[in-house]
């Protein structure tokens, strides 16, 4: 299967934040229009070797897609066409934004280049945690940018949360949750906070100076959410994503369903012709390779059985869970005879449950997903 799905990873944001691991560097100094050339070099390269089926979803992610200003912003979405031509009639076209960042021009750059939605970092709605965990806008950023973005046009918005952040209380989620709620958005991404080496945060938590909330408490953040957001009709349909009827996102979608889907720019990661690659970081590294070639740094072969793996691991992250017919068209093989411990083992367990042609998550497996996930791992080498 070649892909029909598109990432675009743009690393430059306006300020780092003190728990971000991705690819992303400081704007200021950084040779934007150099690199907005590369990546067009290298959706030719990479559109040569895999030449693309009809595209069904596009994703712009980063870093902060949004400092780009509207002059760059048309040069890209202009790349994007050029090179994958073909859309779906209903294609979904993501961009990530950071509230603050997206005036009325840039909007009606990327409406007019097809953009149909945007994905909000909100994070929370305390004003003091926002400046804290290192975000650079405020509240009232958040709402601004939200009726801006419906005044050119573009209605499909989606706004992620974070719950457990450092001195955050429950009590504060419920105030971010009714506040999101207000602004009628049509999907929630509501992650939460992983520490990870060589972040701000990481630093701070050896040095014994970040104050996270207890695991009772980081657990009530995510039952809250879980409950206040299904009362006011979004549907859990990922562990970590809730959506309107129809708005869910259907690229990520992809990555769950263990589909191919291109990956281009600096740190980006690719899934295609049952080979994952990941592209090198460095910004002006990945300029320079791309003028001779296709800058990966590393390329793994996925063999069948990691393939059935990944399957399982990725697929049970959907409410819906993963199809035994499904996976049997796709291995020629019973799930149950891939994996005959593991499976009756979560049974037996209760943290996964048949229902119908799918097996799922139970609301225990949903709470200790990660034991269900790594059960999987290695169980076909």
């Amino acid at each position: 299967m070649n892909p029909r799905s598109v990432y675009i990873h743009i690393p430059f944001c306006t300020h780092k934040c003190h728990y971000c691991d991705f690819t992303a560097y400081v704007v200021g100094g950084q040779p934007v229009d150099e690199y907005l050339q590369a990546l067009e070099r290298e959706m030719a390269r990479t559109v040569e070797a895999v030449p693309p089926e009809t595209i069904d979803t596009i994703f712009i992610g980063g870093g902060t897609p949004t400092v780009l200003t509207p002059r760059q912003m048309a040069f890209l979405l202009e790349s994007i066409r050029r090179y994958f031509p073909r859309w779906s009639s209903d294609l979904e076209f993501t961009v990530e934004a950071n509230p603050g960042t997206t005036g009325p021009d840039l909007l009606s750059v990327l409406r007019d280049g097809g953009v149909n939605r945007l994905s909000f970092g909100a994070q929370t709605f305390r004003a003091d945690l926002l400046h804290r965990i290192g975000r650079v806008h405020s509240v009232e950023d958040i709402e601004r940018s939200v009726e801006q973005a419906r005044a050119v046009g573009i209605d499909n918005l989606s706004l992620d949360l974070m719950f457990g952040l450092p001195e955050q209380t429950v009590q504060d989620m419920e105030e971010a949750l009714v506040r999101s709620l207000l602004l009628q958005p049509d999907h929630f991404s509501v992650y939460s906070l992983k520490v990870e080496e060589g972040t701000v945060f990481h630093t701070r938590l050896l040095q014994g100076r970040l104050p996270l909330p207890s695991e009772d408490d980081e657990l009530e953040m995510y039952q809250l959410t879980r409950h206040r957001l299904s009362e006011a009709g979004y549907r859990q349909y990922e562990v970590s994503n809730f959506s309107r009827p129809g708005r869910e996102s259907r690229h990520n979608s992809t990555y769950w369903r263990n589909l191919p889907y291109y990956g281009l720019g600096t740190g980006a990661h690719g899934y295609t012709n049952g080979v994952r690659h990941h592209n090198v970081k460095g910004v002006k590294e990945y300029i320079r390779l791309v003028q001779e070639g296709l800058p990966v740094a590393g390329a793994h072969p996925v063999e069948r059985g990691e393939a059935m793996e990944n399957q399982l691991i990725l697929g049970l992250r959907l409410m819906e869970g993963v199809s035994r017919s499904q996976f049997r068209r796709r291995y020629g093989v019973e799930m149950e005879t891939v994996f005959p411990d593991v499976i009756p083992d979560l049974l037996v367990k209760k943290l996964i449950v048949p229902e119908g042609d799918c097996y799922r998550l139970t609301e225990q497996g949903l709470l200790f997903g990660n034991e269900v996930f790594s059960a999987f791992l290695g169980e076909t080498a």
